[in-house]
Order: structure tokens, then sequence, then C-alpha cells
């Protein structure tokens, strides 16, 4: 995910400040990794400093100084092309999982066993985010980006199945290489 253009997306909604832009962040993406401030006010920084994002103005409102920023024209185009661009599938996957049931192969440890614990972490990983869509006021932003990690799980757990169904013939082709 890119943060630069996530920040210029909620700056489309008009001029911010740091604290606020990490606000609304942890709040429109909340199964996203929370930002931390220092990330917001460096990537702030770039932005301005690559004509994307401008200064709108300081002021304190009884509280601590604080920069409020908005998009520049500049911003708001790049902030369309990105958003309009298409992700390209991956064109090969990195998978830990497999590399882990390899590593165990070649070092004489057990990848069924492995595999095992990995599908009970994932159920239960699945578990909380079924309880956190499931919530009572769940917003639709929650309650999609549940089903998206509970979409990739799911992938995840047929994998397993599968490689754990096949780790003979696995474990057979790894040892002869």
């Amino acid at each position: 995910m890119s943060t630069r253009h996530i920040l210029l997306g909620l700056l489309a909604t008009g001029p911010s400040h740091g604290y606020d832009l990490k606000r609304r962040h942890d709040e429109r993406f909340p199964q996203a990794r929370p930002l931390a401030y220092g990330q917001v006010y460096t990537t702030l920084q770039r932005l301005v400093r690559d004509g994307l994002a401008e200064v709108d103005g300081t002021g304190s409102d009884g509280g601590p100084e604080r920069t409020a920023y908005r998009t520049t024209d500049e911003g708001t185009h790049e902030l369309a092309r990105w958003a309009g661009e298409i992700a390209p599938p991956a064109p090969f996957v990195a998978n830990e999982i497999f590399a882990k049931v390899v590593v165990a192969i070649l070092s004489g440890g057990d990848p069924a066993r492995y595999l095992s614990a990995q599908r009970a972490a994932h159920m239960e990983r699945m578990r909380e985010l079924t309880a956190v869509k499931a919530a009572r006021g769940a917003d639709l932003a929650t309650v999609l980006s549940a089903d998206y990690a509970l979409n990739h799980l799911d992938a995840d757990l047929r994998w397993m199945n599968t490689t754990a169904a096949r780790l003979t013939t696995l474990t057979a082709e790894v040892d002869a290489a």
C-alpha cells in the first residue's frame, strides 16, 4: 500500500494536519497496520518536496501548533493516475509458509507438524476476524477489510491442505535435488 497516495487521498477531502490524517487513516483502513506519526509527517514533507501537497497554514486552536496541508493540482493528478492504475497480479508468489515447509524437509524437521500448527494459527486469526466483522456497530470498511483478510487466509488454508496431502512427493523431490 502506498502511504503517500493514501495520504493524498485523505487530503483530497480538504486541508488536514498530520494528527488528523493519522486518525482518519486508522479509521478508514481498520485492518491495515496503523501509521506511525513519524511516518505521516515524513510522508507529508516528501509530498511537499515533490510538489504534490503544500502547507495550507498553521494554527493552534488553544493547543499545540499544527500545520495543515492540502493537495496541489499536481497532487490531484497524481492521485487520479495512481487510483486508476491496475495493480498487476504478482508474477511469482513469495510464500513464507512454503519456504518453511521446504526448510523443514531440508533440515530434518517435521513439515506436517509445522503445517498443522500454521493451520491452527490461521484458524485462530479467522475466528478473530469473524468476531470483528460480526461486532455490533462494525462499519462497512471494517467488514470489507475483514472479508479481504478472511479470503486470503482461506486461500492459505486450502493451499496448506493441498501441500499436506502432497508432502510425501515434495519430500522425495526436495531430498533428490
